[in-house]
């Protein structure tokens, strides 16, 4: 048998349907039933084995009018021919997977000042109505979240905006008003009109660089007039540490009206008290790379979300 040839005397690449019909008559060594498996004519079953040698320049079959044996060179090739096909198998079925949507992993980095106050919804979301989603949380602060979802580490954030980042989209969730919390009897707790200007020379805790909800109660009190050279002198590293240092005397802070129930409730040395209108706010959004194969998944993902979260006092956006 000639050598196998194409353009250029290069070899050909023997394509599937070769290999397939070539597998089911090494498995039935018998042509009608080799067709009959694959839904194929046998005229075009033996032109594709026939082209499938002629393709690796090897003999293959050898044809009686009686029965079909394999060459000692068919044996080799079958055994490839099986392993090939079994590949192209599991890839069609990644591949299935990865169209339907809400199955495999979902990677969600989430920031702190968010994780314990939004994730029981999320899991409860995921596991009613998203069971085949394997769904792996990260909490980092903001900085860190951003470069693993820029190198494809993370999938989708769960975060603070505006980020003014290229190529990043953002899915916005709800706004929600902060409030200030303050250590028992403090002339503003309870009341329901404080004007951000009382900021000005509040002893204010925040929480540590890197968290956005330090930057973001900063730029607060600048708009309130605050001098920038106001000290600081007290910071944390989570929000819980922050309301301790409140009830001890030490101060006042900003917390997230997501955050204020678990953060607070169960401390009879604090009192709250709420800005009048336009009361300080952040929003909280979904965030996703700009074009993500997975876009119109998470678009849905972040409209059941807002579902799941409207029994939250915050006040929900449309996406």
């Amino acid at each position: 048998m000639a050598s196998p040839a194409g353009q250029g005397g290069r070899p050909r690449q023997p394509s599937l349907a070769q290999l397939r019909a070539f597998a089911a008559v090494a498995e039935h060594l018998h042509f009608r039933e080799a067709a009959a498996e694959i839904g194929m004519s046998q005229p075009a079953l033996s032109g594709a084995v026939s082209a499938l040698e002629e393709a690796l320049g090897v003999q293959l079959l050898e044809r009686t009018t009686r029965k079909v044996l394999l060459s000692p060179a068919g044996e080799r090739v079958a055994a490839r021919a099986r392993t090939v096909l079994e590949a192209v198998g599991d890839l069609m079925e990644e591949a299935e997977a990865a169209r339907a949507p809400f199955t495999g992993v979902l990677r969600l980095g989430v920031i702190p000042t968010v994780a314990p106050y939004l994730l029981p919804a999320v899991l409860r979301l995921v596991h009613d109505t998203y069971p085949d989603l394997d769904l792996q949380v990260h909490e980092e602060q903001t900085a860190s979240l951003l470069d693993g979802l820029a190198h494809g580490r993370l999938d989708l954030l769960l975060l603070a905006v505006p980020l003014g980042v290229p190529q990043v989209t953002e899915l916005p969730l709800f706004d929600e008003d902060f409030v200030l919390v303050a250590p028992k009897d403090h002339w503003l707790g309870g009341r329901g009109d404080i004007p951000r200007q009382a900021l000005q020379e509040l002893d204010l805790l925040l929480l540590d660089e890197g968290h956005c909800l330090r930057d973001q109660a900063l730029d607060i009190c600048r708009e309130a007039g605050r001098d920038e050279n106001t000290p600081v002198t007290t910071s944390a590293a989570g929000l819980s540490t922050l309301v301790q240092l409140v009830a001890g005397g030490l101060g006042v802070t900003l917390l997230p009206r997501t955050a204020l129930r678990v953060e607070t409730g169960r401390n009879d040395q604090l009192t709250t008290g709420y800005f009048a209108d336009p009361a300080p706010s952040r929003r909280i959004a979904l965030a996703m790379r700009t074009g993500a194969a997975r876009q119109e998944e998470f678009e849905q993902f972040a409209a059941a979300l807002r579902e799941a979260l409207r029994g939250l006092p915050v006040r929900m956006v449309k996406g």
